[in-house]
């Protein structure tokens, strides 16, 4: 009786503790399964994210600097008419810029992904897509339509560490 009873609790646990991650990380938790190739795996690696994060010091920006970059940001989506691949090479430096300054650790892209995962785990799916396609830019390989959705994708990130939203001029004239 006492060894079924533990096992009971102990499948209980798990429930909760994937019921925790999975709402914690949404779509991001998906991801991680599908990466680590099990459920198991992928909590723990979850867990270790939610660890490491602690260790990070996230920074608040000033009005001047939010601005700074605002105005960067602007300049790059007006550039992306007259030169897509351009934009999105500099969105890709812009946004590993804005995440240094903020304090999140940089230079390798999967780490990135990973500690931003656990502060933006509804975003940082747009994050990976959008650096894909700036891989496939660098290699010639994207039409103007992927360096389109990358642009958009970069923005849905760059916007959440900002703290600001931009106006785009389709959404101007709905």
């Amino acid at each position: 009786m006492i060894v079924v009873g533990c096992l009971i609790l102990a499948v209980k646990s798990k429930r909760r503790r994937s019921a925790r991650l999975r709402s914690r990380f949404g779509p991001e938790y998906d991801h991680a399964v599908a990466q680590y190739g099990s459920v198991a795996r992928a909590e723990k690696a979850l867990e270790d994210r939610e660890k490491r994060s602690q260790q990070i010091v996230i920074r608040p920006l000033s009005p001047e600097t939010r601005e700074r970059y605002s105005e960067a940001w602007r300049t790059v989506q007006a550039e992306f008419v007259d030169a897509p691949a351009q934009a999105v090479t500099e969105a890709d430096q812009l946004l590993e810029k804005l995440m240094s300054e903020r304090g999140y650790p940089t230079g390798d892209f999967e780490q990135q992904a990973s500690d931003l995962s656990v502060g933006h785990p509804r975003v940082v799916g747009n994050y990976r897509q959008a650096h894909l396609v700036a891989d496939k830019q660098r290699h010639g390989q994207a039409s103007t339509e992927d360096l389109r959705r990358a642009l958009v994708q970069y923005r849905l990130l760059y916007e959440e560490l900002l703290g600001v939203q931009f106006i785009t001029s389709q959404e101007v004239k709905r």
